[in-house]
């Protein structure tokens, strides 16, 4: 992986040639690539120039700017390129795809089995007051894992649509899914791989020791209730701590994943590089998937809305490098996302294509009027531009689940 040399200059600075890596504002109010572009024409620099103040730009991938022109301020350079580094020194594999969807898909379901009968039993363990079974759990993780090394999407496809009520059970499951889809967009090894993907799944395992009537009320928690929920934590340290064999980096991560980035979190108010890099990971992971989540007191948000939730709070909550590579694994529209075209037609998320991002490939299944189509058609926006009128075709905007009465777990798992 190339190391980044990444600037903030002035947009008074910006010459064409220059590689946009970041803005000063959020991608999805302008018309530009959510994952960079070099400036190529006049018109470029007149847009950025009239939307920005202050841009990113990196070296390594372009033109490099005059140093007059160069910021510096909270965020300075060597920040950047120290939180960069730290991330370029994960890559160790360039993961390839060895299997298409329609390959995977049912090794994907085997493996996808698999998982959920390990956290059945790790879940029905804890509550019978009986310990940690590492090798049950193992197992699970390894098929997932073998799984998403081939092609990551089937086995995201399958997460998504089989969500169901148990949020403990499903945010477990979810949670080690995006961790292995995550690790394996950033090139870590295959023991960190399973590191992380089990991180993922013992997160909140710490909860299995909670009140269950508290967990599944139907309004918002006292704040009683919010420092009992905190303690969570330590249970799960306690658990983890008579379950020989777990690496330290799992129980780092676990320790650490309600940390935030400003050091607004708990338990201990870490912040920046105090958090370990697992459990920084970790913690953006297990707010996005409960953000995605329905709960006993709360609906759940849009995929999308859950990402741009996460790149509002860069910098912030969570590492902006992190969170700008996340999105640059899920897509503005992840994985099992419930969309609207321009045209009116609705459908789901099925593949989001690495170099168009906001282009997915997508199952249709409400025609322009939103009534049920009587096939479902399989739409690749990378490939198609226009509508059958000519018109420019995209995706208009993310829908919340459920809209239109559309179920993606009946239409698809019968």
């Amino acid at each position: 992986m190339q190391f980044r040399q990444e600037f903030k200059i002035s947009v008074r600075g910006l010459e064409q040639g220059m590689f946009v890596v970041r803005l000063d504002r959020p991608w999805l109010g302008t018309s530009f690539p959510l994952e960079g572009f070099k400036v190529g024409t006049d018109e470029d620099l007149r847009k950025l120039q009239s939307l920005c103040s202050h841009v990113y730009v990196d070296a390594s991938r372009g033109r490099s700017p005059d140093t007059r022109f160069i910021e510096f301020d909270d965020d300075t350079l060597a920040h950047r390129i120290r939180a960069q580094k730290e991330i370029d020194d994960l890559h160790k594999i360039d993961w390839e795809i060895r299997n298409d969807f329609e390959t995977e898909l049912p090794l994907a379901r085997q493996a996808h089995e698999s998982l959920q009968h390990s956290i059945s039993e790790m879940m029905g363990d804890l509550q019978d007051g009986r310990g940690l079974d590492l090798q049950k759990l193992q197992d699970g993780v390894d098929a997932m894992i073998e799984s998403i090394t081939r092609n990551p999407t089937a086995f995201t496809w399958l997460k998504e649509l089989k969500r169901k009520d148990n949020y403990a059970y499903q945010h477990a499951l979810s949670s080690s899914v995006w961790a292995a889809t995550f690790g394996r967009h950033l090139g870590l090894e295959r023991d960190d791989l399973g590191d992380l993907a089990l991180a993922g799944l013992l997160c909140d395992v710490g909860k299995t020791r909670l009140s269950s009537d508290m967990l599944r009320q139907q309004h918002p928690l006292d704040a009683s209730q919010v420092e009992e929920v905190r303690d969570h934590v330590q249970h799960g340290l306690d658990i983890l701590a008579q379950t020989p064999g777990l690496s330290s980096k799992v129980i780092h991560a676990v320790a650490t994943h309600h940390e935030r980035y400003d050091g607004s979190g708990y338990p201990n108010g870490l912040r920046g590089s105090e958090i370990p890099m697992f459990g920084r990971v970790i913690g953006m992971i297990d707010s996005y998937d409960a953000m995605t989540s329905i709960r006993p007191y709360a609906n759940g948000r849009s995929p999308h809305q859950a990402v741009m939730e996460l790149y509002e709070g860069r910098d912030v909550l969570y590492q902006a490098e992190l969170v700008e590579q996340f999105i640059q694994t899920c897509g503005i529209y992840p994985t099992g996302s419930l969309v609207e075209l321009t045209d009116g037609r609705v459908g789901v998320v099925t593949a989001v294509h690495s170099l168009k991002r906001l282009r997915p490939s997508v199952m249709l299944l409400l025609d322009e009027n939103k009534r049920p189509l009587p096939e479902f058609r399989l739409l690749d926006l990378s490939e198609l531009q226009e509508d059958v009128n000519g018109q420019p075709l995209h995706l208009k905007c993310g829908l919340p689940p459920g809209a239109y009465g559309v179920d993606t777990a009946e239409l698809f798992l019968d």
